[in-house]
């Protein structure tokens, strides 16, 4: 009979009463307001750690993104240079990579470096001659012409440059560009530069600065004499329809090319500046989780202090019958609750800043009358953000994990408090 009184007295976990006493702790009276301000503090720091982490890896994400779309859009995923001797079959080698299954595009081109020139202004570039079907398939150029028109490319002797080559030369499609090469004729009084005029036929703009301001494309016919090449290209470009993949092309390219060929896909080609931006990612991730940790150690010390304070309420407890685990739920609760509510705060606005970015960035810029977001500096236009759902639900995890770690201490320490040692000076 009494073992029966006492299961049905007993209070099961996490009862009424418990989630009672916790909110009634987080809202602290006018004498323990110093233990208020250092919840309020625990929770701006796990907030503000959890957004700020979201934002950060977003905004990775957004350049790692972007800059891989704008670099593969407009370089080929592998690049086929010749070995042994001059690529001059390159028409039959071209069709026969396009034939293999993936590849999208096989684009022979003739690569050379010039200064171009206006009466305004003078910059060095990079001049890349190309057929106009392979530039019509290059959706990043074809997609993005801002004035002109590509229509008969082929057979003119117009160029395509970019927007800010355009604009630092003060030039607009119609216009003339000098372009001087190094090698031109070779006479008896040694190789003279090579200077010709060309008419801009249009002008792209893909969004990378150092693309917009460094790349000519010329028609592949034109750019084979304009660089001495008689019959041959400089390598074949090509484009597959997955580059994650690209090692899987690599041996069906090289048996499809029919001669000694030398192959470098687009990690080898980028592989410092890849690798660079990764390093950072991880970096950042690990100097930014402190600010959580940091949040996670005030609720450590804001939950020993409530303890401290509320020793002789926990002893009372203990009397009239709550038992340790109660007490140690009361002050779990009261912890976690703080964790848990800034981190599902600094969530949300984490993701709202994420997707209203370029916004803001737009609005401070005004409001400071600066350019926050240099395109000379980050090779971009404007401020990308890509969230990656797994990487903020780790960010979530994590700080959620943190946040219960630093209650178990204190909610410890509150249920071996001994009632009798609390009472005795009361």
């Amino acid at each position: 009979m009494d073992e029966t009184m006492n299961e049905t007295a007993r209070t099961p976990p996490f009862a009424p009463f418990e989630w009672l006493l916790s909110g009634r702790y987080l809202r602290a009276r006018r004498k323990e307001g110093f233990i208020s301000v250092i919840a309020g503090f625990s929770f701006l720091g796990i907030m503000l750690g959890v957004a700020t982490l979201i934002i950060v890896m977003a905004v990775m994400n957004g350049f790692r993104k972007e800059l891989l779309d704008k670099i593969l859009g407009l370089n080929g995923h592998l690049l086929v240079q010749p070995l042994e001797s001059p690529l001059t079959d390159w028409k039959d080698v071209a069709e026969r990579i396009s034939t293999v299954e993936g590849i999208r595009l096989a684009a022979p081109v003739v690569d050379g470096q010039a200064l171009a020139s206006s009466a305004f202004n003078a910059a060095g570039v990079l001049v890349r001659g190309m057929r106009s079907a392979d530039l019509n398939n290059l959706t990043s150029i074809a997609k993005n012409i801002k004035q002109g028109t590509m229509e008969g490319f082929d057979e003119g002797q117009g160029v395509i440059i970019g927007r800010r080559l355009a604009d630092q030369l003060s030039l607009h499609a119609g216009d003339t560009i000098t372009l001087v090469a190094p090698k031109g004729a070779v006479t008896p009084m040694g190789t003279t530069p090579r200077i010709k005029p060309y008419k801009v036929a249009a002008v792209f703009e893909i969004g990378m600065s150092e693309y917009d301001a460094s790349f000519v494309f010329m028609p592949l016919p034109e750019s084979q004499a304009y660089f001495n090449r008689k019959d041959d290209v400089t390598a074949i470009e090509v484009f597959t329809t997955n580059p994650d993949r690209i090692d899987a092309f690599r041996k069906f390219v090289t048996e499809a090319a029919g001669r000694p060929v030398f192959l470098v896909d687009w990690r080898q080609r980028n592989s410092t500046f890849f690798n660079a931006l990764q390093v950072e990612r991880n970096v950042m991730f690990l100097i930014l989780t402190m600010i959580v940790l940091v949040a996670a150690l005030n609720i450590v010390s804001g939950l020993i202090m409530l303890v401290k304070d509320k020793g002789q309420d926990i002893a009372i407890l203990r009397t009239m019958g709550a038992s340790q685990g109660s007490i140690m739920r009361i002050f779990l609760i009261t912890g976690a609750a703080i964790g848990v509510v800034g981190t599902l705060t600094g969530f949300f606005v984490g993701m709202l800043i994420c997707l209203n970015i370029e916004s803001i960035r737009q609005f401070l810029s005004w409001m400071t009358n600066t350019e926050l977001f240099s395109p000379e500096l980050y090779f971009l236009s404007k401020l990308p953000a890509e969230v990656d759902f797994g990487e903020t639900t780790a960010v979530v995890i994590m700080a959620l994990t943190l946040s219960f770690l630093a209650t178990l201490y204190p909610s410890w320490r509150a249920a071996r408090l001994d009632p009798v040692d609390a009472l005795r000076y009361e």
